[in-house]
């Protein structure tokens, strides 16, 4: 199983040249649409622009063929048998595809869902391996959603509309035959992470949300800017994609939130995980560093599924 992993996660090069080119298609926007007056803009200019923007920042087309059905994986390429592939309709239109994964092993099965936010690249397929690891180790449900523009999910991604999806993900859960009533953990990585922050935020008061974990994600979308390509830092505040992690995140107090970082990432640096596990001001929060994990193959340290059992067994299922 660990080399499934590897062999899904090893993606740095892909996702580091992707980050680049959003950093430095920022000077494209300012040369092109920004120097000039609003109103000599034409519409489909606009139209273009936002286009463009959102491929950048949201690469959902990497690797290729991610956003075709031959290009999403199945749950049973990975072994799992006992899960519903899914189409959910969003408030304003859209239509999401997940994955809802059922524990195998019913001996051990606890009435937890973790519902799962990838990151900026790549669909649901390519994360199953984690999905069959927490079903068989855990003994949790998960749920894979796919953010709208992504994989088999209609629309294009934006920050507002990924926190649609976020909180259809969630409300799904809710009103689920096997899963409503039951405890929930939002885990999300790199991108995701910033998806999940915000969603636990606006959740906090449910009562059901009982963990977050968070794996290599970023304080902002503009302060990663810098760190991806450093020419262009002075350009960041065009970005209007933001996910603002670092002003989001204290105002979460009850819920435990697990931190995985990987020191050796060379996307999102290790000093913006730590930064968010200082800002935190929930009541249990857990730091786990994974030492030679780089940003998309952490999820392969040694370790890194024991932090996430302990924390479950720990701080969620003994609420």
């Amino acid at each position: 199983m660990a080399a499934n992993i590897l062999s899904y996660f090893r993606l740095p090069v892909i996702v580091s040249s992707g980050l680049a080119v959003v950093a430095s298609s920022l000077l494209y926007f300012k040369q092109k649409y920004v120097s000039s007056p609003p109103q000599t803009q034409p519409p489909a200019q606009k139209t273009s622009a936002s286009n463009t923007a959102s491929e950048l920042i949201y690469p959902r087309n990497i690797p290729m063929g991610s956003r075709t059905d031959a290009g999403v994986p199945r749950p049973p390429q990975f072994g799992i048998s006992d899960y519903d592939e899914l189409q959910i309709p969003t408030p304003d239109g859209e239509t999401l595809h997940a994955f809802f994964i059922r524990p195998s092993n019913k001996s051990i099965a606890k009435p937890l869902t973790v519902i799962m936010f990838h990151g900026n690249a790549g669909n649901i397929g390519h994360r199953l391996p984690i999905a069959r690891i927490l079903e068989e180790n855990v003994g949790c449900s998960v749920l894979m959603l796919e953010y709208r523009g992504y994989g088999l999910s209609s629309g294009t991604p934006n920050e507002e509309g990924l926190m649609v999806d976020a909180q259809t993900g969630l409300d799904w859960i809710r009103k689920h035959e096997g899963s409503k009533g039951g405890m929930i953990v939002v885990f999300g990585q790199s991108l995701g992470g910033a998806v999940a922050v915000q969603l636990v935020a606006r959740n906090k008061n449910t009562g059901d949300i009982k963990g977050l974990v968070l794996e290599n994600t970023f304080l902002s979308i503009r302060k990663m800017i810098p760190c991806a390509f450093p020419p262009a830092r002075y350009l960041a505040p065009l970005c209007h994609q933001i996910w603002p992690s670092e002003e989001t995140l204290p105002e979460i107090r009850d819920v435990p939130i697990l931190f995985l970082s990987g020191l050796k990432d060379e996307i999102v640096p290790p000093s913006h995980m730590k930064s968010l596990h200082d800002l935190s001001r929930t009541r249990t929060k857990l730091w786990k560093e994974l030492p030679d994990g780089h940003h998309n193959d952490t999820v392969a340290e040694p370790g890194y599924f024991n932090y996430i059992a302990d924390f479950i067994r720990e701080h969620v299922l003994k609420q």
